[in-house]
């Protein structure tokens, strides 16, 4: 069972910047979806009022949203890996943004506008923590661009690419994030909070839904309030992130299947890595799902195969060498046709097309031997005894 957990910050009494009504109300709705209806089962909470938290061992931590504390927090916490692959982290911020020296800040209640490398957190720290925990599906959730007048005030926040991350921010680079006093909320959470708890088959349950529907449903609500242009903007890396499953009890048989096809290009693509995450978390979706279970043992047994050390040449053998691995390279330049599924497609279908992809390893004959990609440094091509890879894949 995957994993949930979840560091969730609001801030409303700004210091030294602009002073704003909703954001940590924001943050504590999103705090009661995330440990309600997602059931997260460890979730941190830092706003103007949060109490302390507890931790299973050592002091309590500070939950003030300052400087100190937030970094404190971002540097122990995340020193070791907690999570693992299938796991889930979220991330979620109300406050103010703002873009300095081309890097996108979020600031902390004690934030100095006039010493942003100093006293604000550079986001790509931040995500740089998040991924140590282990998880490699981490989604970040930016409601900032904040400032007077109803803004959430910054500018160009988002610009900035963070690397295997899913980030959706509540606004377009250049463009503001407004609160709307009627809702008491910003448009961007209201909006976001609406989404996740859609019921039936217009639910949100996948980035790409979620995502779609926020761009959608936040300017409606901007031209419903009068409120000036506000189009939330997303960075999603890597792009099979797109079709990653946010909400597992409103999945749908086609959510499985992208999943599926994005896991078997991966193979074909040799891919490995990713391809064991992308079966990895539809067994987290769907534990007794036959595809996945195989496909996770195939991998395990292409990765297990050693590593052959390599043999001292002689100027003949190695010219002989160069020209057989040319061959090799050609015969493998091409990565083996994986079938796309629909959502009709029946079980034998896709167990034939995971069966095409394992005969692309077996097809690759040279006198006897197998020529195939083992997971390892730059997932390396190695030759292997024919008798070898029958037996690691258990045929006789």
């Amino acid at each position: 069972m995957a994993k949930n957990w979840a560091v969730t910050i609001g801030i409303n009494g700004y210091r030294n910047l602009q002073r704003l009504k909703y954001a940590v109300q924001d943050a504590e709705s999103i705090q009661r979806f995330l440990q309600e209806d997602l059931k997260i089962q460890t979730a941190y909470y830092f706003s103007d009022n949060s109490p302390p938290i507890q931790q299973d061992y050592g002091p309590e931590l500070d939950s003030s949203p300052t400087y100190t504390s937030l970094r404190r927090f971002f540097r122990v916490r995340f020193e070791e890996p907690f999570l693992q692959t299938g796991d889930n982290l979220w991330f979620f911020f109300a406050g103010h943004g703002i873009r300095h020296q081309d890097r996108d800040y979020l600031m902390p209640i004690d934030g100095d506008p006039g010493d942003i490398g100093d006293t604000g957190i550079p986001l790509h720290y931040i995500s740089e923590r998040l991924r140590r925990s282990g998880a490699d599906n981490i989604v970040m959730v930016i409601d900032a661009c904040r400032s007077e007048l109803g803004r959430r005030g910054g500018i160009g926040i988002g610009e900035e690419k963070q690397q295997g991350v899913i980030t959706l921010f509540s606004c377009s680079p250049h463009e503001s994030s407004y609160e709307i006093e009627d809702l008491q909320q910003g448009a961007f959470t209201y909006a976001l909070l609406e989404s996740l708890q859609i019921q039936g088959e217009g639910n949100c349950a996948t980035v790409e839904r979620l995502y779609h529907r926020l761009r959608q449903r936040v300017p409606q609500l901007s031209q419903q309030y009068k409120k000036p242009q506000q189009t939330p903007y997303g960075v999603i890396e890597p792009p099979t992130k797109y079709h990653l499953i946010l909400l597992q009890d409103k999945t749908k048989a086609s959510d499985i299947v992208a999943l599926k096809n994005d896991a078997l290009q991966a193979e074909a693509q040799r891919n490995f890595k990713l391809a064991e995450q992308l079966w990895i978390h539809i067994l987290a979706v769907s534990p007794a799902d036959h595809d996945a279970v195989e496909a996770v043992i195939r991998l395990t047994r292409i990765s297990d195969i050693p590593e052959s050390p390599p043999q001292p040449l002689t100027q003949q053998s190695s010219q002989l060498s160069r020209s057989s691995s040319n061959q090799n390279r050609e015969r493998l330049s091409s990565p083996p046709k994986v079938p796309v599924m629909t959502d009709h497609d029946n079980h034998s279908t896709r167990t034939s097309a995971i069966e095409e992809l394992i005969n692309e390893f077996r097809n690759s004959r040279d006198r006897g031997k197998w020529v195939i990609p083992v997971c390892g440094s730059g997932f390396s091509k190695h030759i292997i005894n024919k008798e070898r890879l029958e037996s690691v894949h258990g045929r006789k």
